[in-house]
């Protein structure tokens, strides 16, 4: 059985994680002493873990006063009180904490409550939900823009910049030089026991699968969509992509392999997983660059 989990930069080779550690030590985990202090008359909502990561990198965790319950990176978001799921937003929760700011992305909603925020007089900043690495990059400039660390925020892109080319290099380096084809993986989106998606073209799946230097075994889909059982086994994964949230609404690996069609697939038949945090593999937060090289590894490593 090849089940490989990645939860972290001990995966990491010390000379392929050189220039991702080296940004990675600048960047606080949780707001705290280090910080210098609070932007004057800041009370900011975070809804989005990606961008809650961002405040926190940009030493802004004092400005916040609540996040969604996707926050849940780094260890500090998770004390704050929650408005809730980032696309189920409900006024009454947001406004009892008396926000100046909301920081979202594309994805939150429903419309009419971000509307009432605005009505509200509460700044209300709406930022791409792009899943490419240039959308990464538009968030940390809006977020600095917003909270006032546009100097931060430059020198975090400096970083991430640098992270990222290497990243880049590394993957392209090593595919060039294999003799064997890329590896065609499947994103399973495992709802629950009895219910499966799979990540087609245009998702933040996808993304990190290309990027990752794999080929998506499901080509002519586009979003999230159900598989038939033959289509499964048309699509010839040699691998399973799966979050740990995922695997856990599956009800284990072994459970997940049971799904109709995935069993006659040669991950399948190899039980060749690769699990990954729901927030790090489809966020698209700071920690990208760490997640694409993780992924690539394993893929490597199958």
């Amino acid at each position: 059985m090849t089940s490989i989990h990645l939860q972290g930069p001990r995966l990491l080779s010390r000379r392929q994680a050189l220039g991702y550690l080296a940004w990675c030590a600048t960047v606080p985990l949780a707001a705290g002493p280090s910080v210098a202090h609070a932007s004057a008359g800041k009370r900011v909502v975070s809804v989005g873990g990606a961008l809650t990561e961002i405040v926190f990198m940009l030493e802004a965790g004092f400005d916040l006063v609540g996040v969604d319950t996707t926050s849940i990176y780094p260890e500090n978001a998770k004390g704050l009180p929650n408005v809730g799921y980032a696309r189920q937003l409900s006024i009454e929760g947001l406004l009892s904490l008396a926000p100046t700011h909301l920081l979202a992305t594309e994805e939150a909603g429903p419309p009419t409550v971000l509307k009432q925020i605005a009505a509200a007089g509460i700044r209300l900043t709406v930022l791409p939900a792009k899943h490419q690495y240039e959308g990464l990059r538009q968030r940390v400039i809006g977020v600095g823009q917003v909270l006032n660390r546009g100097e931060l925020a430059k020198s975090a892109l400096d970083q991430l910049d640098s992270s990222w080319r290497q990243v880049r290099q590394q993957v392209s380096e090593k595919n060039r030089s294999s003799t064997r084809q890329p590896v065609r993986a499947l994103f399973v989106l495992a709802q629950s026991p009895v219910q499966m998606l799979v990540a087609g073209a245009s998702t933040a799946a996808h993304a990190m699968l290309t990027y990752a230097g794999a080929t998506n075994a499901v080509q002519g889909v586009k979003g999230y969509k159900p598989l038939t059982p033959e289509g499964l086994i048309a699509a010839q994964p040699d691998c399973l992509l799966v979050t740990e949230q995922g695997m856990r609404a599956a009800g284990g690996l072994e459970a997940l392999l049971k799904l109709p069609g995935l069993a006659q697939t040669p991950a399948g038949r190899r039980q060749a997983v690769v699990v990954m945090d729901a927030l790090r593999l489809l966020g698209f937060g700071p920690r990208m660059p760490e997640a694409v090289l993780e992924l690539h590894q394993a893929f490597d490593a199958l």
